[in-house]
Parts: C-alpha cells; sequence; structure tokens
C-alpha cells in the first residue's frame, strides 16, 4: 500500500534524467515523452554529459523551460541527479532504481573505457567522476516527496539500499524487476499521479 505524499498542484511538466551511459533514445526515455504527450506536458529528456557535475547543470538548465513546479524523474544515476534537484528546488520526484551510492557504484569502473550505445560518446571513468559523485552525495532527504520504483531483481544496485535511504517514500517494488526496470510502460500512470496528472492505464505501451 502507498502512504500519502506530500500534497501538491499538478505539477507544470516532467524532467527525465536517463541513467549512467545512456541517453535521450533510450527506451525510458521515449515513454516518458510519449506518456508526457498524452496529458499535453512540457517534457524534457535531455542528453547528459558523463561528468556528474557537468550533468546535474545541464539537467538543472532545463528546469526553466518546465514551468513553476515540474516533476522530476531519474533512473538509476539519473535518480540520483533528480534527487539533488528536487531536494535543492523543493520539487517532487519519482526514482526508478535510484543510485544511492553512486561514487562506490563507479569505483569498480575506473580506468574503464565506454562507448554510449546512443551517442556514440567514448570515454574513460577516472577517480575524478568517483570524486564528485563524493562531493555530491547527500546524507539525508526529504523522502516524502518521492515515489520509490524498485526491482526487487536489480543486477546492478541493491534495492534495500534505496529502500533504507528513502525510507518514508512511497514505494512500488516490482517483484523479479531488472536494474532496466523494463516493465516501466505498467507503471508510467502511478509516475504520473506523483506529479498530479491521472494517465489512464494502457494508454502507452511498450516497444517491442
Amino acid at each position: 500500500m502507498l502512504s500519502a505524499g506530500l500534497p501538491r498542484l499538478p505539477t507544470s511538466g516532467v524532467l527525465y534524467l536517463h541513467g549512467f551511459n545512456s541517453g535521450a533514445a533510450s527506451p525510458k526515455a521515449a515513454l516518458m515523452r510519449e506518456a508526457c504527450a498524452e496529458l499535453g506536458l512540457p517534457c524534457a529528456t535531455p542528453d547528459l554529459p558523463h561528468r556528474p557535475e557537468q550533468a546535474l547543470d545541464e539537467a538543472a538548465a532545463r528546469l526553466g523551460a518546465l514551468g513553476d513546479r515540474p516533476l522530476v524523474v531519474g533512473s538509476s544515476m539519473g535518480g540520483f541527479l533528480a534527487t539533488l534537484l528536487a531536494e535543492r528546488h523543493d520539487l517532487p520526484g519519482a526514482l526508478i532504481n535510484p543510485a544511492v551510492s553512486p561514487a562506490r557504484l563507479v569505483d569498480a569502473w575506473i580506468g574503464e573505457a565506454f562507448v554510449n550505445p546512443y551517442s556514440g560518446e567514448r570515454f574513460v571513468v577516472e577517480a575524478a567522476h568517483r570524486r564528485a559523485l563524493e562531493h555530491m552525495t547527500p546524507t539525508r532527504v526529504t523522502a516524502e516527496r518521492y515515489l520509490l520504483l524498485l526491482g526487487t531483481a536489480d543486477e546492478t544496485l541493491d534495492c534495500r539500499d534505496a529502500f533504507a535511504f528513502y525510507q518514508g517514500a512511497r514505494t512500488i517494488l516490482h517483484p523479479g524487476g531488472d536494474h532496466g526496470f523494463s516493465a516501466l510502460a505498467d507503471y508510467l500512470p502511478a509516475i504520473l499521479a506523483q506529479g498530479g496528472h491521472a494517465l489512464a492505464p494502457g494508454r502507452v505501451a511498450a516497444r517491442g
């Protein structure tokens, strides 16, 4: 059962932030755009730089075009960035398998080369990535502002970490859900409801 979130007026738009080494052309970003289009809501799904500080700056720069009180939605590393924006600007958020300790996550990738499958960008994870994330990571959040969607079979992040850190958030556990949260289409009505909007179930379907 979902607990009541903070009372809010309908949000003025949606900012969706993708995860590490993903992009605006990802399936989840496309679903968010389609859901917002169904409701006539402004939506931004920016391509974020791989460096954390630059990614946060790029995400923050998109808020102004989304009205006074947008809903921030983020997946994985994007969930971490969405949290920072929600706390900084007093906004509601919906987080999909969010990274709670992102510095620890990237620590195992230092020195590893990546190619972004959507943009083709090539980069190497450096110690600077970890240091930036350590500096940016909050020690506490206002959990009541969030809807948390967690896959119980996340192969990248332990869902118990997010459940503990955001204790008090409205939480949906998807049994057997993976890190990519492939069942996202089924939960779009819940995500939009977090922003005070009613999306009919089944209006937006997952692509094959």
